[in-house]
């Protein structure tokens, strides 16, 4: 058998989200393994939670870098050090240009916090998702695990799970029970399905 798909996870913030992929390695995930954690914000809590588990961590800022093409460059260094096959976005908040996605086709996953194609694309982030459901009046939204492309949320879905909307439902409680619900339990699934193609694809 190949070696495991190696695992780049990009966070911005605080990384509940990487906390579940790394809560799932060795149960669910079983073909990747997580080798580096990039935060595109000086002291986002991710970095303490990489820390915790051991591994790698480091920061990429774009102010550092002065543009959007060399903050890019210097993710893919990062990338390219640890010999990533796979890219998550955990509740990364830069938009990444296509140059960049085009580099790696089917290789980077993102989640997002709604059932696309509703409450997604270019402003579309965090509470404003679950603002506009509540707003709109669904009864359900859920979330979706999606390859990434150059259109914000237009890659092809690899997994989605709905969770229904109540009554009494705020953005922040919405929030946290789509979290909870779904995107916990979706994302290490669907990096669980793309780390065992790529490890297969690896042995060919």
């Amino acid at each position: 058998m190949a070696e495991k798909t190696r695992i780049g996870v990009l966070v911005s913030g605080g990384g509940t989200n990487l906390q579940a992929l790394l809560d799932a390695q060795g149960s669910v995930i079983k073909d990747g393994e997580i080798v580096v954690v990039i935060s595109n914000k000086a002291g986002a809590y991710a970095l303490e939670r990489a820390a915790k588990s051991g591994v790698d961590a480091c920061t990429v800022l774009k102010k550092d870098c002065g543009s959007q093409a060399a903050f890019e460059t210097a993710i893919k260094a990062v990338l390219a050090e640890y010999k990533v096959d796979l890219i998550v976005l955990a509740g990364f908040l830069s938009i990444l240009s296509a140059g960049f996605t085009n580099a790696y086709p089917k290789r980077i996953i993102n989640v997002h916090p709604s059932l696309i194609p509703s409450f997604c694309g270019a402003g579309f982030y965090g509470l404003k998702v679950h603002e506009a459901a509540l707003d709109y009046g669904v009864k359900v939204t859920g979330a979706t695990v999606h390859f990434v492309n150059e259109v914000p949320d237009g890659g092809e879905i690899i997994l989605q799970k709905a969770v229904a909307i109540r009554s009494t439902d705020t953005p922040e409680s919405l929030q946290k029970r789509v979290m909870q619900q779904a995107e916990w339990k979706i994302l290490p699934r669907a990096v669980q399905l793309v780390s065992n193609q790529i490890r297969k694809l690896k042995e060919e």
